[in-house]
């Protein structure tokens, strides 16, 4: 890495824990309650990092918003439940976090409180200095989130990097004017991808 930085700004999934199972298992059990075709594990996989409208929007064409309402509070309701127990650290999370000089925060599609849980359950909560979800405004690629934060620690957007796995996130930080580095093994599809650099293992920030 050619420079450290002001503000480190990470995404959550695909990024830092590696969700999926809980994720597309809570996923999962809302379309079977409701009586919806059963999605393969990669295609829910590939929405991990943009809002549950898309998702089900995609999945279940044509549904109405007072349905999609109910799926989402249906989703968060089981995803809550599973107690984050098949989510873990990808490997060099935690040594990095803990490591890395500068400040720290979130941007993730994750409400706050949800994100808070997180951190705290994997002991990483003390080394951010600001947790910043989406709550109620547009999710990422909508630099909102990125934004946020960045008034929040009251720093300038040339002297943050973003760090994350997916094009919303990519997306959001050129928005936000925030220099991107991609991780290697997160979620998103490469392809669709032009980060600033990329990282196979968060320790390649550390100086």
């Amino acid at each position: 890495m050619a420079r450290s930085y002001r503000l480190y700004l990470f995404d959550v999934d695909g990024t830092l824990t590696d969700s999926a199972e809980d994720i597309c298992g809570a996923v999962g059990a809302v379309l079977d309650r409701n009586g919806y075709p059963p999605q393969p594990f990669a295609l829910v996989r590939s929405y991990i990092g943009r809002h549950l409208t898309d998702l089900f929007g995609d999945v279940v064409p044509g549904l109405p918003a007072e349905a999609m309402e109910r799926l989402i509070a249906e989703y968060r309701e089981i995803y809550w439940a599973r107690e984050h127990n098949a989510t873990k650290l990808f490997p060099g999370v935690a040594e990095a976090v803990r490591a890395l000089g500068g400040m720290k925060a979130t941007a993730t599609t994750k409400g706050t409180p949800t994100t808070r849980v997180v951190l705290e359950k994997f002991g990483l909560l003390p080394y951010f200095d600001h947790v910043q979800g989406t709550d109620g405004f547009p999710a990422k690629p909508s630099p909102e989130v990125i934004q946020r934060s960045l008034r929040a620690l009251g720093v300038d957007p040339r002297e943050a990097l973003m760090i994350g796995d997916a094009p919303a996130d990519i997306a959001a930080a050129r928005a936000a004017g925030v220099t991107v580095c991609a991780v290697s093994y997160g979620y998103g599809n490469p392809r669709e991808m032009e980060p600033d650099f990329w990282i196979n293992d968060l320790c390649e920030l550390l100086d």
